[in-house]
């Protein structure tokens, strides 16, 4: 089971925890939101991409907009390895893999009880979340 509670990452507000034993390899939780082309999220967002957090982009015709999906569970989802957040002793313990033109979070090692779902977001993601433009 997930929940939603404070990260252990400071500064990154809420984040996933799990309450029971996952296994390497297991999907963890479907990445859901508005299904969305790569346009009409530049047309919601202003073509502004520091805007677009929540989007996972699959193909141009294929995207995931959680933004206004609170109960979307991997939302929350952090990225220990982010810029400034790197915690010590808190290491990714996931990835995102499309499974079927949809995203999953898939634990990429065992993740015990009361541990949280800590994701690569990758460079693209951070080098638009902390360009100057």
């Amino acid at each position: 089971m997930l929940i939603v509670k404070k990260s252990r990452i400071k500064g990154a507000g809420k984040g996933l925890f799990t309450t029971s034993r996952i296994r390497k390899g297991d999907v963890i939780v479907e990445y859901q939101g508005e299904k969305m082309t790569w346009a009409k999220i530049m047309k919601r967002y202003k073509n502004d991409l520091k805007e677009a957090r929540y989007v996972f982009h699959i193909t141009d015709a294929n995207c995931v907009d959680a933004q206004y999906t609170l109960d979307a569970l991997a939302r929350y989802a952090n990225d220990a390895n982010g810029p400034g957040k790197n915690v010590s002793g808190l290491k990714n313990n996931a990835e995102y893999k499309v499974i079927k033109k949809k995203p999953y979070i898939i634990a990429t090692k065992s993740i015990g009880p009361g541990s949280e779902i800590l994701v690569d977001y990758s460079g693209d993601y951070w080098e638009v979340m902390l360009s100057d433009d």
